[in-house]
């Protein structure tokens, strides 16, 4: 298995880069968030990757953090994910964004990805709700840490629900005090939305 390659970078073809090492030139695929900070070509550069192995080719990922990675390992275990929309979320999404929205049982954030439906969205939300923060400790707590209390997406969905697009919804629920339950964000949520 190949977890990391470090060469000097030759080619820049999104979403493909060619990373040269010692004359052996291996091309990976990245997602857009790892492409846009990749240096100029000649430069040296270090990615962790992924390596996959299928019956059409060997397949090379790579990746700016470990992160990411772990993250992109986590969305192919879904059903109906393969490598390219893993891929599509992870240029779609920061990490961080992508836990946030796991968290908070966002659909709307993801359904905004290109390639991305409502129950792919769903199936998403569904299967990597207990797996992301065990795979991404340091980024789901930092994820949890901008909730202000844990029942924050109930109240968001429920206000989508009654017709408040996700900005407005989100506004209303920044106004609310931690610890608050979902039936009493949902009433006070309503009632800052009715005055502004």
């Amino acid at each position: 298995m190949i977890g990391r390659i470090t060469g000097r970078l030759a080619e820049k073809n999104p979403p493909q880069i060619l990373i040269d090492v010692n004359g052996v030139g291996y091309e990976l695929e990245v997602p857009m968030s790892t492409f846009y900070g990749l240096p100029a070509n000649g430069q040296t550069v270090s990615l962790a990757t992924h390596m996959a192995v299928r019956e059409d080719g060997h397949f090379l990922y790579g990746f700016a953090s470990e992160d990411e990675r772990a993250a992109f390992r986590q969305l192919l275990k879904v059903a109906g994910i393969g490598a390219r929309t893993a891929l599509a979320v992870l240029s779609g999404l920061s990490v961080s964004d992508l836990a946030q929205a796991i968290a908070m049982q966002e659909s709307g954030r993801l359904i905004k990805i290109p390639g991305i439906g409502k129950k792919t969205a769903e199936r998403l939300l569904l299967e990597l709700r207990d797996k992301l923060p065990k795979a991404l400790p340091g980024v789901a707590s930092r994820a949890a840490a901008d909730l202000p209390f844990d029942d924050r997406g109930d109240i968001i969905n429920a206000l989508m629900a009654l017709g408040y697009n996700e900005k407005e919804a989100l506004g209303a629920v920044k106004l609310l005090p931690d610890g608050v339950g979902v039936s009493d964000g949902i009433r006070q949520a309503l009632k800052g939305l009715s005055k502004a």
